[in-house]
């Protein structure tokens, strides 16, 4: 966030708001917000998507939550041994979470496609 504000507070836009005497609360409500909003929530729905997958990662280790607390990956390590006879056990978390964080991705990446200004081709 830091360097998106000290990126957009040097673009020319903000430099003539300032010279025509907007006040700093408004130069950062009209302009520096807006422009800083974008990149902050198209990586924070990426990084849901990596805070879902290292968890999962740590709980198929026995790192993560605790057994009696769902989750993904104790799911794929308690179904890891019933592999040969019921694969379905193993499967099915294992599609929920990719389908999970892929859908994630897919929806940070167009957010990112809709909201750059710099990608739009109009």
């Amino acid at each position: 966030m830091r360097g998106q504000v000290l990126t957009i507070r040097t673009r020319e836009y903000v430099v003539a708001a300032r010279l025509l005497g907007a006040p700093d609360w408004r130069i950062v409500r009209t302009h520096v917000l807006p422009n800083a909003a974008t990149p902050i929530v198209v990586q924070a729905s990426l990084s849901v998507a990596f805070a879902i997958l290292a968890e999962a990662s740590l709980s198929f280790l026995g790192l993560g939550v605790q057994p009696p607390e769902p989750s993904w990956g104790s799911m794929i390590n308690a179904g890891r041994g019933y592999l040969q006879q019921a694969p379905w056990i193993v499967f099915g978390p294992g599609a929920a979470l990719f389908i999970t964080v892929l859908g994630l991705n897919v929806v940070g990446d167009a957010l990112r496609d809709a909201l750059d200004p710099r990608l739009s081709t109009r």
